[in-house]
């Protein structure tokens, strides 16, 4: 039997403003254990987590005495960091993945290209200033940051954006990670082969 190479991955930051550690298994079962000062954020990235499949504990501390901007656009980029190392060079994976998410009054499109280049898209806007300790208007900002760090593409598109501020947000946390999910999944129908990079190019 062909031995399959674990993805997993350390990553750490520490700055004047926040200290984070966070460890990550791309083939685990959706298991979290997370801790960041901020309550709506510890729920997305638990969403995020079982919804992808992918194991994460996130520890993180910030000078959330200031704001929440540091801590969550941070967490972001470890992550977004973390993911690239785990994923490694791609080898016999989807690359591409998509979901349709409905959440209550909400139906948000989600799709991700682990292409190794940077781009966001979204027409996310919020109404509401707040979702708990979380300013709405750092949404973006994480998913901006999380997409640049580890260089894939990621679009959300809301079809129907709802009335409720929690459920487009949660709607987005849970899409993400179930197109995420889907584009890391390993090729098991030879259509590709399971030891090749999904690219013309012969890289990602």
């Amino acid at each position: 039997m062909e031995k399959v190479e674990a993805r997993k991955s350390r990553a750490q930051r520490k700055t004047g403003e926040t200290s984070i550690e966070l460890e990550l298994d791309l083939d685990g079962s959706g298991k979290s254990e997370i801790a960041t000062g901020i309550g709506f954020l510890d729920h997305m990235l638990d969403l995020l987590s079982w919804h992808s499949g992918i194991d994460m504990v996130i520890k993180a501390e910030g000078d959330l005495e200031v704001d929440a901007h540091h801590t969550i656009e941070d967490v972001g980029i470890v992550l977004g960091k973390a993911l690239a190392e785990a994923a490694g060079d791609k080898r016999g994976i989807r690359r591409y993945g998509d979901c349709l998410l409905p959440m209550d009054d909400t139906l948000v499109a989600v799709a991700v290209d682990l292409s190794g280049r940077f781009w966001y898209v979204s027409d996310y806007r919020p109404v509401r200033d707040n979702l708990g300790g979380m300013p709405s208007d750092m949404v973006n900002h994480f998913f901006y940051s999380l997409a640049s760090e580890s260089k894939i593409n990621l679009h959300f598109k809301f079809l129907n954006p709802g009335e409720n501020e929690h459920h487009r947000v949660e709607a987005m946390f849970k899409g993400f990670g179930r197109a995420l999910g889907q584009a890391l999944s390993r090729r098991v129908d030879g259509s590709l082969g399971q030891d090749r990079i999904p690219s013309t190019k012969g890289a990602l």
